[in-house]
């Protein structure tokens, strides 16, 4: 699950969650792959990123060390930062761990790669 999945998730669909954001990151397999780099796709993705749920997100998988603590003026042209967005939004993966609802604690495995978010009928 990259972090750009990640920044997108919620648990609101449990019984009782109100906002269910950002879930919280227990990894215990990351990964880093090199992805091509385009920077339009990025700075286009930074207006809909929680910014400060992606730091959060790369701290807790112990990649924060380059990641700006937030959004720079004209990042459009700032090829630096849209290089340091990108690798936290498209080459930090976590393979394996577990996303925590903030409100109730329920946690939602990562698998491979992919989160699974299903709810069972009674929290629903």
């Amino acid at each position: 699950m990259k972090l750009l999945t990640h920044n997108m998730l919620t648990s609101k669909c449990l019984k009782g969650v109100v906002v269910g954001y950002p879930l919280a990151i227990v990894a215990k397999e990351v990964k880093v792959s090199e992805v091509e780099f385009n920077p339009d796709f990025i700075s286009r993705m930074i207006l809909k990123v929680d910014w400060p749920a992606l730091c959060k997100a790369a701290e807790n998988v112990g990649h924060a060390e380059d990641l700006p603590p937030a959004v720079v003026d004209d990042y459009e042209n700032n090829q630096d930062f849209l290089k340091k967005a990108h690798h936290a939004l498209m080459e930090i993966e976590v393979i394996n761990g577990d996303l925590v609802c903030p409100e109730t604690g329920r946690k939602f495995p990562v698998t491979d790669g992919i989160p699974n978010m299903l709810a069972n009928e009674d929290e629903v």
